[in-house]
């Protein structure tokens, strides 16, 4: 049996990793599979649980207290940007590159690209903004900041700042309380003071 507790890559190895930036106290579990170490850069105090996919050909940007939940997968051959304090629970998937479904290309990556047709947008993740379980993010389809996206949702689009949204597609339901501002300036109060 294996066990997942605090078995987190040590922070001098991290530091040899290759990584475009590494903050400081970043958590990596071991089984993170990394591809395009060079693109990706990582604030302070964040963590990246078992079994989570992370491919940087476009840049993947990880701001600080960020959460990355076991099993995600993060395509970012269009770039993914998540803003600090941001985070995706278990088996989020974001991709910023799609091949086009409609059937007037061939598709797959054993394809040469003069076959194929490919959809590539950048995706952001902005401060604050929370991924339920499962959810699904397209290219192109922005999360505003805090914004809440409920488990198994489909974002094909932009979000509107402080929205909860839910649903496939994903629809905006209700405002998403800000007290969590506060918490956030006494937490960075705290750890400035040391």
């Amino acid at each position: 049996m294996t066990s997942y507790g605090a078995d987190f890559i040590p922070q001098a190895m991290l530091r040899e990793m290759g990584f475009a930036f590494i903050g400081e106290a970043v958590n990596i579990h071991p089984s993170v599979i990394l591809i395009g170490t060079e693109n990706i850069s990582i604030g302070d105090r964040s963590r990246i649980d078992p079994h989570t996919i992370l491919i940087a050909t476009g840049g993947i940007r990880i701001g600080k207290h960020v959460h990355i939940g076991a099993g995600c997968n993060l395509a970012g051959g269009g770039g993914i940007v998540m803003d600090d304090f941001s985070g995706l629970s278990q088996g989020v998937k974001i991709y910023s590159t799609s091949d086009d479904y409609s059937g007037e290309s061939l598709t797959n990556p054993t394809v040469p690209p003069a076959y194929k047709k490919v959809l590539q947008a950048p995706v952001h993740v902005g401060r604050h903004a929370i991924i339920g379980s499962g959810a699904v993010i397209l290219p192109g389809a922005d999360i505003a900041e805090g914004c809440s996206v409920g488990a198994l949702s489909l974002v094909r689009r932009p979000t509107e700042p402080w929205g909860i949204y839910a649903g496939t597609p994903a629809r905006r339901l209700k405002e998403r309380r800000r007290d969590l501002l506060a918490l956030e300036e006494r937490l960075l109060r705290e750890q400035a003071e040391g």
